[in-house]
């Protein structure tokens, strides 16, 4: 199954952080790195006293489930050194499931497609970059871009 995973930080060498966490995804067994987007810079979004974040999406290729995916995701995020100390703070690294192919799922500890990435550029922008028709895995993003307001971001 294929799976696109959105990674963000806005600490620390942001660039490196986004480089090592394709690496540390090339790393899981079961998992095979497809295509990465472009890193892009990207102002906070929900809370704004911080730093500007370094953005990009990966596709990947596994035959593990989507809540094995969620949990290898928390995992690289904790073996960073990713601390929750408030919802939408600065950290390390983030690391969000956004999409499972041919999936829609809805439990306590994950929703996929990801319930906010539909108002995020920082997701739709890179996906438009893998996906350049606006539709991923049958689901038709593109349109959603034109409902933003602000959220600059720039490709480095």
């Amino acid at each position: 199954m294929k799976y696109i995973i959105s990674i963000g930080t806005n600490i620390g060498d942001r660039k490196e952080n986004i480089e090592n966490a394709y690496k540390a995804l090339a790393l899981v067994p079961k998992i095979e790195v497809i295509r990465t987007s472009k890193i892009y810079e990207t102002e906070p979004v929900g809370y704004a006293e911080q730093d500007s974040f370094y953005n990009s999406v990966v596709e990947i290729e596994s035959t593990l489930t989507p809540n094995e995916i969620l949990g290898v995701c928390l995992g690289i995020e904790a073996g960073f050194g990713r601390i929750r100390e408030f919802k939408n703070g600065p950290r390390i690294l983030d690391l969000d499931l956004i999409l499972a192919e041919d999936n829609s799922i809805n439990t306590d500890n994950l929703t996929v497609p990801h319930p906010r990435y539909a108002e995020r550029r920082f997701v739709l922008i890179p996906l438009l970059e893998l996906f350049d028709d606006g539709v991923a895995y049958g689901i038709e993003f593109s349109s959603n871009l034109f409902k933003i307001k602000g959220q600059k971001i720039k490709e480095l």
